[in-house]
């Protein structure tokens, strides 16, 4: 199953940046198909936490890409496969969650709050700086550490596989707040962290079984 999925991200990226003029859109289809996949063999709670994801990534990407311009896509638009291959980070890092070591829930936030200090007093990345704090409160309190440390890390990998090929690339001056950041900024976790805390809380609030990371798929 990881294999799977982490071969659609990947793949996937590959094909919407080198095969034109199609590319993207065979993109589009395969990982709506794997999202309807994912649906069919999920139970009942998987089934509703990948829902809340498409829903809450979609507003997401549209609020941080399109209102706020943070980044921007290589064709200046949301890609249709961007909502679902966010269900599809967030399976791999369910299944992944349960199986790093404890240790790094506060491992990996000592070694980014170090980066983080010399980014802000250096001016390289000050929105770096609110992101670490947003990706530290979600550690801090939120109910599934593991995964958002996993999704941190996830993310991480990602958006530097992203921006290197070139499928997006971060604004180094963010324009509501005069804030700069690099391309991409370290801490671009911390939105992935927080769509995390947002489904995990929804499902808290409907009284829907918790207990999504670890389940298999």
């Amino acid at each position: 199953m990881q294999l799977i999925l982490t071969s659609i991200i990947i793949i996937g990226l590959l094909v919407d940046q080198n095969i034109q003029p199609w590319g993207q859109i065979i993109v589009n289809i395969s990982v709506w198909l794997c999202f309807f996949w994912l649906l069919q063999y999920s139970d009942r709670t998987r089934k509703i936490s990948l829902l809340l994801c498409l829903l809450y990534a979609t507003v997401g990407e549209v609020f941080l890409s399109l209102i706020w311009q943070l980044y921007e896509y290589r064709l200046h638009n949301i890609p249709l496969f961007i909502p679902p291959g966010h269900t599809i980070l967030f399976a791999l890092g369910l299944i992944l969650a349960p199986k790093i070591p404890s240790w790094t829930i506060w491992m990996v936030p000592t070694v980014i709050a170090f980066y983080t200090i010399f980014a802000v007093g250096t001016g390289m990345d000050t929105l770096g700086g609110v992101l670490f704090i947003a990706f530290l409160l979600c550690v801090i309190f939120g109910k599934a550490k593991k995964l958002y440390i996993t999704m941190f890390l996830l993310s991480l990998i990602l958006e530097i596989y992203g921006t290197t090929i070139g499928n997006w690339a971060w604004n180094y001056d963010e324009r509501w707040f005069g804030m700069t950041t690099t391309n991409p900024p370290i801490s671009a976790g911390a939105f992935y962290c927080m769509l995390d805390l947002l489904i995990v809380s929804t499902m808290d609030w409907l009284n829907i079984d918790k207990q999504i990371v670890g389940k298999e798929i």
